[in-house]
């Protein structure tokens, strides 16, 4: 351990000699027996506890982090939620049975051990279980660690814009299958990934689309199909919409996320309802995807300060940090949103997209959307290692997307903030989708994605108005590039197809292709509207 600490740069002053108690069983409180392994360093009494709560297995990768806490000065409880890696029970996606939290916290407090400090840490679902953790008072609780994990799963992540995010529902039925028929064990979960895209693709195109989880996985995924089968609106999601615990959270939480994560959005939500119910909250933001923040070591570094300042009386980061993709830089900004200018750039005819506004008539650009060859999408949000930044020419040569782009920049253009574009746009079908996605394009043409955002409408009218909210960014757009925006009706399979006819996601059958017009003349201004920091040009 001392080789990862050296790597990541966070070497501890004292090192501890690290011991290990496998298989610890704990009661859930009803019952269910959970399996939990605990770190401690040898040479300490009941120093302060990091509880880490897991479906993904315990003796793999992830334990790098419990054994470098360890060395640190601080136990950790590594446990498995109930029906993964050994516990008892049944697991439900991402319904969290209380009483695994219950049943736990009840345990530790009888522990001999235990110095009745308590700080919790994780990202994803390890990050997602610490706001079901909070439905509780639990004034042990000094500080939560909460990287790439939103506070309520249904809106931004299962349904951002109203669109299903068929790939990322997927992709994660995916993985969770390949972790649980493999035994959690690393090198079977690798030799599962020959085919897995191929498999996942076909996956995403199978109608009913309820029935996708068999074509995957071969079985029924029951959580799967509650997913497909209930709108944001209805009740089944109220069981992991964790929102209305923010008042107990405790008093210090330090959020982490990054640009290309599906679940920054939330992330920045759960910001604010932080700060308002008093807590104290550091947030680092940096050049990620889902999940890779952690073992970098500016995340990694970042969060032990803060679980160093909280609980051994260090100096705290405090504030927000983020990362400025295009420059290559950190900021450290007092507030999020920072002071910015919501700017807006004007689509014209012809591709252009200018900060002035189109003076006259203009005919409308046009494209057809066909679900049966759905548009694609290439990098962004995406659950796996396709996500990020990629260069988007070839998505931007189909004939179903247009492309709207600035002359070369005089000057570096740079942009903190939210980010929002208004379509006027006119369809003969109600039910479609427009999908949003800006580009920094370099000097020598390559066009790679920034952020992008999605919206689903099912009114009938003329020329409607589509308001999409994009995923924000801290980017710079240096001098001699351009800026572009990409719209579509489509970004398969990060976002399923919307197969226009109306039907219920779960069971429709038919699919509907659809004429659109985009509309940028005097009367019709369709915009992007950047978060120009203060001072930028």
């Amino acid at each position: 351990m001392t080789l990862l600490s050296r790597l990541y740069g966070v070497r501890p002053a004292l090192r501890h000699q690290v011991r290990v108690r496998r298989d610890v069983k704990i009661p859930a409180a009803d019952g269910v027996r959970l399996l939990a392994t605990h770190y401690y360093p040898a040479d300490l009494d009941r120093p302060p506890l990091v509880l880490l709560r897991s479906p993904y297995g315990r003796g793999n990768a992830l334990d790098r982090l419990p054994a470098l806490l360890a060395e640190r000065g601080y136990q950790v409880l590594y446990q498995s939620l109930r029906g993964t890696a050994g516990s008892g029970g049944h697991f439900d996606g991402f319904v969290i049975d209380p009483a695994d939290g219950d049943g736990t916290l009840s345990w530790l407090r009888a522990q001999p051990w235990f110095g009745g400090e308590l700080a919790t840490w994780g990202a994803s679902y390890l990050g997602f279980v610490q706001w079901e953790l909070a439905a509780r008072e639990i004034p042990e609780w000094k500080i939560a660690l909460i990287q790439d994990a939103p506070s309520s799963f249904a809106e931004r992540f299962m349904y951002p814009g109203g669109a299903f995010a068929t790939g990322n529902a997927l992709g994660w039925v995916q993985l969770v299958e390949r972790m649980f028929t493999s035994g959690y064990g690393i090198a079977r979960q690798m030799a599962g990934l020959v085919g897995a895209a191929r498999r996942l693709t076909r996956a995403t195109l199978t109608l009913p689309l309820v029935e996708a989880d068999q074509a995957l996985t071969g079985h029924l995924v029951p959580w799967f199909r509650d997913w497909v089968g209930h709108s944001p609106a209805e009740p089944y999601w109220a069981s992991t919409d964790h929102r209305a615990n923010v008042a107990r959270m405790p008093p210090v939480v330090h959020l982490q996320g990054g640009w290309h994560d599906f679940f920054l959005p939330g992330m920045l939500a759960d910001h604010a309802a932080l700060l308002a119910a008093g807590r104290s909250v550091r947030l680092l933001v940096g050049p990620w995807g889902h999940g890779r923040g952690l073992y970098t070591r500016e995340g990694l570094a970042d969060a032990l300060a803060a679980l160093d300042a909280t609980l051994l009386g260090r100096q705290a980061p405090s504030g927000v940090r983020l990362f400025v993709t295009g420059a290559g830089r950190w900021i450290d900004v007092p507030a999020w949103p920072p002071a910015h200018q919501p700017t807006p750039w004007f689509l014209h005819p012809g591709g252009g997209l200018s900060r002035t506004r189109h003076d006259g008539h203009a005919a409308p650009s046009r494209y057809r959307y066909d679900p049966t060859d759905p548009t694609p999408t290439i990098g962004g949000t995406q659950v796996g290692l396709s996500a990020g930044a990629k260069d988007n020419r070839s998505v931007e040569a189909r004939a179903d997307v247009l492309t709207f782009t600035t002359t070369p920049l005089g000057e570096d253009v740079e942009a903190v903030g939210p980010v929002r574009v208004r379509l006027h746009a006119r369809s003969a079908n109600p039910h479609v989708d427009y999908f949003a996605r800006i580009c920094d394009v370099d000097t020598r043409g390559r066009s790679v994605n920034v952020c992008d955002g999605i919206v689903r409408l099912h009114e009938p009218g003329d020329i409607r108005v589509a308001d999409i909210d994009l995923w924000p960014m801290a980017h710079r757009f240096r001098r001699g590039h351009r800026i572009r925006l990409q719209v579509s009706s489509g970004a398969h399979p990060r976002f399923g197809r919307n197969p226009g006819t109306g039907e219920p996601l779960a069971t429709g059958q038919g699919l509907r292709a659809s004429q659109h017009e985009i509309f940028h003349d005097h009367h019709n201004p369709s915009a992007l509207w950047l978060p120009l920091m203060s001072g930028a040009s």
